[in-house]
């Protein structure tokens, strides 16, 4: 590894970091969080892994030391909740997970004695909703987003419950999971300790983790426990209760994580108040609509509503559709149930999974190559063609901007086959 200073320790893990499409801009908050989390033997064991999933053969040989040597090394990490391990075709495998969703709040998904977890906190606070930088890059440096809302289902009508899709739902997310994790919510934790307890006295264990996430965050270091499917509903419906808006990954399939919101802790709220009309998360494919006839103006909806999206003018509800997440947490409030929840007439994209939203992402945020080139981890063909995949899956125009920023004649020409195979099957369908 060299002999580096204990500075350069950390900014090369600073500069790992951002090899993930989220990253983290650096300040002088980001490097004493860094401090907190890491040792500077660990920072530069980290700063030379790769991005994507490797196997503890691949780390031994990066750091130069045995396979018994590396593993106790990754279980170390593993145990801080700085690495995720998962198995893959029965084979054990390694990723560092980005900063959020990921090891900045999992620091804080439990109580622990080993960091000084309320100087942690006031470090938080200073960089995530002091400073912007980092908040801005998370929540706006990409079209697509990282989390997106849930409808809060018991207020969904029964006719209109027939129109949801399954991956809108949280019950469904929940039911076809196969470990679920429940921790901490790292916003409210942080919060409390720096100073700003939450405003509604919203409960704590409301974080949901599922599969490989929740169970090596269980399995190693407590962050969270498992638990079964009804206790996750129940959870839910606890969310519910206390007007939480639920965030999770913005995938169909299998997201990482749910959270439990409320608008004066969780940075994405906070996001969208701070910086409306920009939304931080993609919104859900409903919006509310008030009846005339049946509000008698009691303000209520103003007063839950997690972002300030609705107003009172001349003692009548206003909504700011621009801005609105269409959780429904004000139609789970109005008294009179003068407040239903429609379809919005555009609906809303949801990427398929991980891999697809993470690919959209580098190609917006023009760090393709990061994930092409991650220390070699995509040098085999298979990995390669899985990349390559989901790009061909892309609309024209976004397959035209990876070709762009990854400037590679094999990516062309890929993209140039594919499109004559794709035109050759139109024409011969026409002439069919």
């Amino acid at each position: 590894m060299g002999h580096l200073t204990t500075k350069d320790a950390y900014k090369n893990l600073e500069e790992r970091i951002n090899w993930f499409t989220q990253g983290a801009p650096p300040s002088e908050s980001l490097y004493k969080i860094l401090q907190v989390l890491y040792t500077e033997k660990e920072a530069k064991w980290v700063a030379l892994l790769p991005v994507r999933p490797f196997t503890l053969k691949k780390a031994a040989k990066i750091w130069n030391t045995t396979e018994a040597k590396a593993e106790k090394l990754l279980d170390h990490l593993c145990e801080k909740a700085l690495l995720v391990d998962s198995e893959y075709h029965g084979q054990r495998q390694f990723v560092m997970p980005p900063p959020m969703a990921g090891f900045i709040e999992f620091a804080l998904m439990r109580t622990r004695g080993d960091i000084d977890q309320k100087y942690l906190s006031e470090l938080y606070y200073q960089y995530m909703n002091v400073e912007e930088d980092f908040v801005k890059d998370l929540f706006f440096a990409t079209e697509t987003r990282l989390g997106r809302v849930f409808v809060q289902e018991p207020v969904l009508m029964n006719d209109k419950t027939n129109h949801i899709l399954d991956y809108e739902r949280a019950t469904h997310i929940v039911e076809e999971a196969e470990y679920i994790g429940l921790g901490t919510c790292y916003c409210r934790h942080k919060m409390y300790h720096a100073g700003h307890p939450c405003e509604i006295d919203a409960p704590w264990d409301v974080c949901l983790t599922f599969d490989n996430v929740a169970r090596s965050l269980s399995e190693h270091g407590g962050y969270s426990r498992l638990i079964s499917k009804e206790e996750a509903k129940e959870v839910l419906e606890l969310s519910y209760e206390s007007n939480l808006v639920q965030i999770g990954e913005n995938v169909r399939e299998h997201p990482a994580f749910i959270c439990n919101c409320c608008g004066c802790c969780c940075e994405a709220l906070q996001a969208a108040r701070r910086f409306s009309p920009m939304q931080p998360v993609a919104t859900t494919n409903y919006i509310p609509k008030i009846s005339p006839e049946t509000c008698i103006g009691c303000g209520k909806c103003a007063k839950v509503c997690p972002i300030l999206a609705i107003s009172m003018e001349e003692k009548k509800p206003v909504i700011d559709e621009e801005i609105c997440l269409g959780c429904g947490v004000c139609a789970r409030n109005c008294p009179t149930k003068a407040i239903t929840l429609e379809h919005r007439p555009i609906q809303v994209i949801t990427p398929v999974n991980s891999t697809h939203r993470f690919v959209l992402q580098a190609i917006e945020k023009g760090t393709l190559q990061n994930l092409i080139f991650d220390n070699q981890a995509f040098a085999n063909h298979r990995a390669m063609a899985a990349v390559f995949g989901t790009i061909l899956r892309l609309p024209p125009m976004k397959q035209a901007l990876a070709s762009r920023q990854f400037k590679s004649v094999y990516l062309d020409k890929l993209l140039s086959v594919y499109q004559k195979k794709k035109d050759g099957g139109m024409k011969k369908e026409s002439e069919e």
